[in-house]
């Protein structure tokens, strides 16, 4: 295993800027292999998808080639593959369509762990069904959301669970696998957000049990705009509302107009090099996703135990990610100050670590935090010890002003 975040750091442009980046959660920096990709989808000729001219040609094999790496990422299908404008407009989209089916009577779940694009959309199309929504809750004091959590809430009109595979407010990352088997034995169908838990987790959808799974590769070094997979079978049997001259094939049936070729190809390359991360893996694609995830991993976990140790040796501030298993995202609040004065003093002093509730309101709420949520420090693969040694330098000066 091999991890060289020095070589990796000179690959991102922004890292120039000299800014200490803990801002991954929203979004993380660009390496160049990314940049170059979209560049060089945009300076070649690219039309319409098809076979006769160049420009076809290029759009279809950007396309094909994206689909395939999604799938090694997420150990899907390529057939079951689905490109939108973002991870909140495809489950907007598929709420819809799921919802055509749902009648009075009928349940869905949601948590109060979920970022809000994975509640509002439910909620909303279960209103205009008839259905009827049942909360699952999380324990505010340990931040965990168990499979009882979600069993205590189903029954035998349960239509839909949907649930997040890592919060994106606190980073808990609740057991979606053993979840699945208890959703299933419903018969009913588990959805659930991927948008936190791609960016620090190797992806099964198979053994995680999700019968649909969305990310977004703007989380984990690629472009904006969402990705959802789903069994090629499942996508077979709905039928969303589209144009009658566009194709009926999936999972192109469910990608409203033109894909945008260019952020196509630059997520096809931030996966190959999220594959690369691991300088020593080999092997097909999947192999070297699966070593540079383990890799990454322990970088991650090194990192988050420095910050844990430096945390813990500071003064007024309480943490609220506490989970067992759990991403390396922390949200802190301080004693009789405001997150958003903390997160103005670090940007002063080049470390970028927002404030809010991130549109997990629910969750913010529940943890006592009202809408405004606390101070978010999340780690990305560029993230060294050198920039947690800024974050901890800083905080420490603010507490003291």
């Amino acid at each position: 295993m091999s991890y060289d975040v020095t070589g990796i750091r000179a690959q991102f442009p922004a890292l120039a800027a000299g800014i200490a980046h803990f801002d991954g959660p929203g979004g993380t920096q660009t390496p160049q292999p990314v940049i170059q990709a979209v560049s060089d989808a945009l300076a070649h000729p690219l039309s319409n998808r098809g076979h006769e001219v160049v420009g076809e040609a290029n759009a279809e094999a950007i396309v094909v080639e994206s689909r395939r790496a999604m799938a090694d990422l997420l150990a899907a299908d390529p057939a079951g593959i689905v490109f939108g404008r973002s991870a909140t407009q495809l489950t907007y989209d598929f709420s819809r369509t799921l919802a055509k089916g749902w009648a009075a009577g009928d349940e869905v779940v949601v948590t109060r762990l979920d970022h809000d694009s994975n509640i509002r959309p439910w909620i909303q199309a279960a209103q205009r069904a008839g259905a009827t929504v049942r909360w699952a809750e999380f324990d505010p004091a340990t931040g965990e959301l168990t499979a009882d959590d979600i069993r205590a809430v189903l029954s035998e009109r349960t239509r839909l669970v949907a649930v997040t595979a890592a919060s994106n407010l606190i980073g808990t990352r609740p057991p979606i696998a053993e979840i699945s088997r208890s959703v299933h034995e419903t018969g009913a169908l588990l959805y659930v957000d991927g948008v936190h838990h791609a960016a620090h987790s190797l992806v099964d959808v198979d053994r995680l049990g999700a019968d649909f799974y969305t990310c977004s590769p703007y989380k984990f070094l690629g472009p904006h705009h969402g990705v959802l997979a789903a069994r090629p079978e499942l996508l077979e049997s709905l039928h969303p509302d589209k144009l009658l001259p566009s194709t009926d094939t999936v999972p192109e049936r469910f990608e409203l107009g033109t894909l945008p070729y260019e952020f196509l190809a630059g997520t096809r390359a931030a996966v190959d090099f999220l594959a690369g991360l691991d300088g020593a893996a080999t092997g097909t694609r999947r192999e070297r996703l699966a070593a540079a995830a383990a890799a990454l991993e322990g970088h991650e976990d090194a990192l988050r135990t420095r910050i844990d140790k430096g945390l813990s040796e500071l003064e007024g501030i309480t943490i609220h990610s506490r989970a067992a298993d759990r991403t390396p995202t922390l949200l802190l609040t301080f004693e009789g100050r405001d997150a958003t004065v903390a997160y103005r003093f670090l940007a002063a002093r080049g470390v970028h670590a927002p404030a809010g509730s991130f549109y997990a309101l629910e969750a913010s709420r529940h943890l006592g935090l009202g809408d405004t949520g606390g101070l978010r420090m999340g780690l990305a693969p560029y993230n060294d010890a050198a920039d947690v040694d800024r974050l901890l330098e800083g905080l420490a000066d603010f507490l003291r002003s």
